[in-house]
């Protein structure tokens, strides 16, 4: 059985989680935190593929691809991983042309905040709310509540590492507690779909 985190969360949860969003902040293009992003995935229980720039596919030196025998549940966490990943580097595609309609105020604002050290986990993330809630004011209607909501939040913790990035951390963190507060069913289905 997962052990449960402080939001509800199952451990397995928040793995998915913090693949989903470090493989976004991984894909997205034009962003000046690759040093802090770096050092987060190795702080993460990131799997090798994710940090690696290029993928050699098992080559081997003698051109012959590796061969190597895994137990179905390595297997399945293997294809879980890559499944996340893909969905990270397409919501990170949907990202970038959602980028410009984040109001540069919006993510200042929210940057100031998350460079108070005296703010609460919980008040960091009441704060990501409501730059969420005035986010979406402005943004059209044509997706799914859950999905614009998933998509922006993890826009804006890009926007605000970019701003800021020595606040990569605290914003990468937050963000995965608001997705597994808030969006925890619809990240999971989103897996569960891709998987099927």
């Amino acid at each position: 059985m997962d052990s449960q985190v402080s939001n509800g969360s199952s451990l397995q949860d928040e793995r998915i989680t913090n693949l989903l969003v470090f493989g976004f902040l991984q894909n997205c293009s034009n962003y000046n935190f690759h040093k802090e992003l770096e050092v987060l995935g190795r702080e993460l229980p990131v799997p090798p593929a994710y940090l690696q720039e290029d993928h050699d596919d098992g080559l081997q030196t003698d051109g012959n691809r590796c061969s190597r025998f895994l137990d179905s549940e390595e297997t399945d966490s293997e294809s879980q991983e890559e499944i996340i990943q893909d969905i990270a580097r397409q919501l990170a595609q949907i990202g970038d042309r959602m980028d410009h309609s984040i109001h540069p105020r919006v993510v200042n604002n929210l940057a100031m905040q998350f460079m108070n050290v005296n703010l609460s986990e919980e008040d960091r993330r009441k704060h990501l709310a409501a730059a969420l809630e005035q986010v979406l004011q402005t943004y059209p209607k044509d997706m799914e509540r859950e999905k614009t909501v998933l998509m922006l939040a993890m826009v804006l913790a890009k926007k605000v590492a970019d701003h800021t990035p020595s606040l990569l951390r605290d914003v990468f963190r937050t963000t995965v507690n608001f997705i597994n507060q808030n969006l925890l069913t619809y990240v999971r289905n989103l897996v569960r779909n891709e998987m099927d």
